[in-house]
């Protein structure tokens, strides 16, 4: 049995319950990318899943909406920027973007000016328009300004590219975090500290509003809930490092002390990372409760009152995306932050799109030549049957990728850009040693799993040299076609391929379609009759293949094989990691079919680490 309807019988309920649960006036539900909608007992792969992907705002506040609300995306006049000196940051400039004393502030470089616009368009979406944002460099301070988006200068002068994770010039980026809030508690306000690379799902002054005693609320890493409804979490049971990419400070005695003694540590040693010496000072004393049942607790020196985000709704890369906690507890969240994935900054973006939670230029919702989707076919048994192992885990993959090859094979063929198919995983991706799960989460089995859990989203987004790669193979996330950014005259110029047998007396090459956008196409096809017979239909938006088991069989030009190889084997990541073997983590590998008695064991020494080619 083959479930095209991917765990419906068990997911659908679940899904479409919490999708209604989530559903107030501004939310819509999206059908898929052809032209009806299927009945509910009918939805496919690309409907269901662990997370709720498929609401997005139906009501977003465009441009023309903001000019009057808080001076956000209102267009300068003229055309001469204003000297530097403007953009200073000032209590004068603060208090003037306040609402309630409260302002909501992320920063960064050129390199995230998509991260940061799009984290803007999400709260102005939300009508909340008391922000600012800091520019760490001129480029991006310019750019913010013409485009409306009210903005400071950090005076940092840094580069304008992505510096990567865990770099010095990264660690640099996280010190200028504790310099600005020591610059900012003095003017009195309440701040709310991001990082661009998160997003508001719902306005979030409400909820830290209930919290008026607090000195700092901050989020954490934690993957273990403590609660199951809206209530901070409980500290004594946290065991994940707080997280300073979500943090409410308020101009107390206690957190200013806290924020000083904070940058003094930094300066001391250029070595500390931010958020390993904020944890440091924080855990320095703990406890007790704070009276009342509100959650919060001592912390730092005994007198600061600190409050741990729920996880569940302020969320991070793992409980959002991985667990859905949010969804399986009937809550709405607040945020997410792209932690916990494995792609850097373009895994961070992936997983926005994939969630429909990313604000792309109108380009990248169309491609010149058109887009190419199938429908994945997995055996019940795969998904469903036998215990939850690393073979088993494997065994799904691997089914998947073999198709998923094709796919890229064909999309190459025919000058197209791949919308990729929802993913399958049995076990989750972490770091360091596990059991599949981590123990004491809410991971179900099977789930959805983040693109960048198998793929190498970044490898596969660079621009790897022509002469040895073959042509760049441009993708999109597997939700593209629901997504409402992507325009009607796409979506509406479809074309079905069914797959046939040539042995069948109806499967025969014909560039008639067999009914309305509907076309059949025999399995096995050699290179010249995809080109044959797609060459007719270059200007269909979005071919979509019934399958992709067993459609194409293979390239005629061995050089252009050989270059395609070289580029989609370096697509796949690892899976990491096994608890009783070091190193632990195994070696996702394109071609492993070809490979006779092919196994999924880590690396045997030192030496065999290293990708399948």
């Amino acid at each position: 049995m083959y479930v095209t309807v991917a765990l419906g019988i068990v997911f659908s309920s679940l899904f479409i319950l919490s999708a209604l649960y989530n559903n107030p006036n501004n939310i819509s539900w999206f059908r898929s990318s052809s032209s009806s909608s299927p009945p509910l007992q009918h939805l496919d792969a690309t409907s269901l899943g662990n997370t709720s992907y498929v609401y997005v705002n139906n009501n977003p506040t465009s441009e023309q909406d903001t000019k009057s609300a808080g001076g956000v995306w209102t267009v300068p006049a003229g055309n001469k920027m204003p000297d530097l000196k403007e953009f200073r940051l000032t209590k004068e400039m603060v208090e003037k973007r306040t609402k309630d004393n409260v302002i909501i502030v992320t920063f960064g470089n050129y390199a995230f000016m998509d991260f940061i616009l799009n984290w803007v368009r999400h709260l102005t979406d939300l009508n909340v328009f008391n922000l600012l944002v800091g520019a760490m460099d001129t480029k991006l301070l310019e750019a913010l300004y013409w485009k409306g988006v009210p903005v400071f200068d950090m005076g940092s002068h840094m580069n304008t590219i992505d510096v990567g994770w865990g770099s010095p010039t990264f660690h640099k980026m996280g010190r200028e975090k504790v310099f600005l809030i020591n610059s900012m508690l003095p003017f009195g306000v309440e701040l709310l500290m991001c990082d661009t690379d998160m997003v508001w799902l719902k306005n979030p002054l409400p909820y830290l509003a209930r919290f008026p005693e607090a000195d700092v609320l901050t989020s954490s890493d934690q993957v273990i809930p403590t609660v199951t409804d809206d209530r901070l979490e409980v500290w004594q049971q946290v065991t994940g490092a707080y997280n300073i990419g979500i943090f409410h400070w308020r101009p107390t005695d206690a957190s200013k002390k806290l924020a000083k003694e904070w940058k003094d540590l930094l300066l001391a040693d250029e070595t500390i990372w931010d958020q390993n010496g904020f944890n440091e000072l924080a855990h320095r004393a703990l406890g007790p409760s704070v009276e009342g049942e509100n959650g919060l607790f001592y912390a730092f020196d005994g007198k600061l009152k600190l409050g741990i985000l729920p996880a569940s709704i302020f969320c991070s890369g793992h409980t959002y995306f991985v667990q859905a906690m949010h969804q399986q507890f009937r809550l709405q969240p607040y945020a997410v932050h792209t932690t916990f994935q494995y792609s850097g900054t373009p895994g961070k973006r992936h997983r926005l799109r994939e969630a429909m939670l990313f604000h792309d230029p109108p380009e990248y919702y169309d491609s010149s030549g058109g887009f190419l989707s199938f429908k994945p076919s997995i055996p019940k048994s795969l998904l469903l049957d036998g215990p939850h192992t690393v073979e088993s885990h494997f065994l799904l993959v691997n089914y998947q990728l073999k198709q998923i090859r094709t796919a890229l094979a064909v999309a190459s063929l025919l000058n197209r850009t791949l919308v990729m198919p929802p993913l399958w995983c049995r076990f989750d991706r972490m770091w360091f040693g596990h059991p599949g799960i981590m123990e004491g989460t809410i991971t179900r089995q099977p789930f959805l799993c983040p693109m960048d859990h198998v793929f190498e989203v970044n490898v596969m987004l660079q621009e790897l040299p022509e002469v040895e790669f073959g042509a760049q193979i441009d993708f999109r996330e597997y939700s593209f076609l629901q997504n409402p950014r992507v325009s009607k005259q796409v979506k509406d110029s479809f074309l079905e391929v069914q797959l046939c047998d040539k042995q069948s007396t109806k499967c025969h090459v014909a560039n008639e379609t067999i009914g309305k956008g509907a076309l059949r196409f025999p399995k096995h096809s050699t290179e010249e009759m995809f080109m044959e017979v797609f060459s007719s239909y270059k200007d269909v938006k979005v071919i979509e293949f019934s399958s992709m088991q067993d459609a194409f069989q293979g390239f005629i030009d061995k050089e252009r094989e050989t270059k395609f190889r070289n580029r989609v084997k370096r697509y796949v990541g690892i899976w990491c990691c096994v608890e009783t073997h070091d190193p632990g983590h195994i070696y996702y590998d394109m071609y492993w079919d070809e490979k006779p008695g092919w196994k999924p064991e880590p690396p045997k020494t030192r030496e065999d680490d290293h990708p399948p080619w």
